[in-house]
């Protein structure tokens, strides 16, 4: 499968803008031959915003003319993605990415773990599971952002049987050095393809990392962008998520990441 990554760089509150730039890149990422496309955390909305009115102003719908036009793309390009949006539900403000496909909306993510930063001080937090949606391209897992801090998040998925987990961020710059490392990590203990969809920019005052990247169940960087808007690729091989037993040593020895688990001595 090729993913291909987006890094993009929301304008605040401009929705028409944002979507534009996100149909776009999936016909860029048609022309590329990607199967599946990651968007930024808040890809349709942008994240600085100082008040909950202007972000309940940029929060679209679960079902409304910005996911119906991302499902109608999708369609027709015959792609998966995974894309970041405010969503206003029952007069809840959400911090949520969407996996589309050419049949609809395939599942939603919540954040769960909630920074008192930007728009996540008017969000409600999510409350889960963390789900694994079958796909005609794999198994798809979804967290966002600060949720990479919390290892519990992927391990839960790839118990689940994710092959590949994207994780939206709106990462500030400040995080640089965790961008090398963790993504890395959370792949590796795992054996999932971790993709990381990051957005550019400055926003509120705020300066944003970029460095989106994939990176292989081995903990591999099989792509890594820079600071400024890109669209990046990277082919991944869906079998070597699966199998979780990894021959080490030409063979004289194998590790089983998940079932030499103890967990009846970890705490909870």
């Amino acid at each position: 499968m090729r993913v291909g990554l987006a890094q993009t760089a929301p304008r605040l509150g401009d929705l028409q803008f944002n979507l534009a730039v996100c149909l776009d890149h999936l016909e860029l990422a048609k022309e590329q031959g990607c199967e599946l496309v990651a968007f930024p955390e808040c890809a349709l909305s942008g994240y600085m915003f100082e008040d909950r009115d202007s972000a309940v102003a940029s929060a679209i719908p679960l079902a409304g003319d910005q996911t119906a036009q991302l499902t109608e793309r999708c369609r027709r390009l015959e792609l998966h993605c995974v894309v970041g949006a405010l969503l206003l539900c029952d007069d809840q403000l959400w911090n949520s990415a969407l996996l589309i496909g050419p049949q609809g909306l395939i599942g939603r993510y919540d954040k769960t773990h909630i920074p008192p930063l930007g728009v996540d001080r008017f969000v409600m937090p999510g409350q889960g599971p963390y789900e694994v949606h079958e796909t005609a391209i794999g198994r798809i897992g979804m967290q966002i952002c600060y949720d990479w801090r919390f290892p519990e998040v992927t391990r839960t998925l790839a118990l689940a049987g994710a092959d590949v987990v994207v994780m939206p961020t709106a990462s500030p710059v400040s995080s640089r050095e965790m961008a090398d490392f963790i993504p890395r990590t959370r792949a590796l203990e795992n054996a999932v393809f971790f993709v990381m969809a990051s957005r550019v920019g400055t926003e509120g005052g705020a300066s944003f990392l970029g460095h989106s990247q994939v990176v292989d169940p081995s903990g591999n960087r099989l792509v890594e962008a820079d600071d400024q808007e890109r669209f990046v690729v990277a082919d991944v091989e869906m079998g070597e998520a699966r199998r979780k037993d990894r021959a080490q040593s030409g063979g004289l020895y194998s590790l089983r990441i998940l079932q030499d688990r103890r967990p009846d001595l970890y705490f909870s």
